[in-house]
């Protein structure tokens, strides 16, 4: 009898969570059908990479994880984007790290290059000091994960700190399977 009420009770939660995401979707939807384009042009602006442009991210699904290296929320999400990233990189799927800093003592690069460091984050992180990616995006949380096609088009947002297993977690996880096998 527990079982059933766990169930019944974890499935009430699932249904209240994507109606609240298909509204919060559907109203960035409004705003915003396409990804920006990025905001950071030099070298300087990227770790892990070279300055990258949407252009030929085309034909990857991205997830764009606004994020600050100081946000507890942050922190306790990354555990779960290593996981994605290490299940569906190799399938056509790239993590976009923005880092949005919330205080000024978070704008420094070598502060954030260590935070990376210390965390093994090997996705790109883009430098988003001045927040013109996060007002682009219409952004007002962190941690933030916008999900693009591989046109470039948002499919969704989600906010919140996400662990491996958790509602949000499974969701976007299925509907990355789902993005990576259209063409």
């Amino acid at each position: 009898m527990v079982d059933v009420k766990i169930t019944f009770f974890s499935l009430l939660w699932l249904m209240v969570l994507m109606t609240v995401m298909s509204s919060v979707c559907a109203e960035d939807q409004s705003r915003l059908d396409y990804a920006p384009p990025f905001a950071a042009v030099n070298s300087e602006q990227w770790i892990n990479t070279a300055p990258l442009d949407l252009a030929q991210l085309r034909g990857k699904v991205l997830l764009l994880n606004v994020w600050t290296f100081d946000c507890i929320n942050c922190k306790r999400s990354i555990p779960w984007l290593k996981k994605i990233y290490a299940d569906y990189q190799h399938r056509g799927f790239e993590i976009i790290g923005v880092h949005s800093p919330e205080y000024e003592w978070e704008k420094s690069r070598s502060a954030v290059l260590e935070s990376v460091r210390q965390h093994d984050i090997d996705w790109p992180v883009m430098l988003d000091d001045d927040h013109s990616y996060w007002k682009s995006l219409h952004n007002k949380y962190w941690p933030a994960f916008y999900l693009v096609d591989k046109q470039g088009r948002i499919v969704g947002k989600f906010i919140g700190e996400t662990h491996a297993g958790d509602y949000q977690a499974v969701f976007v996880e299925q509907l990355i399977d789902k993005l990576l096998l259209r063409k």
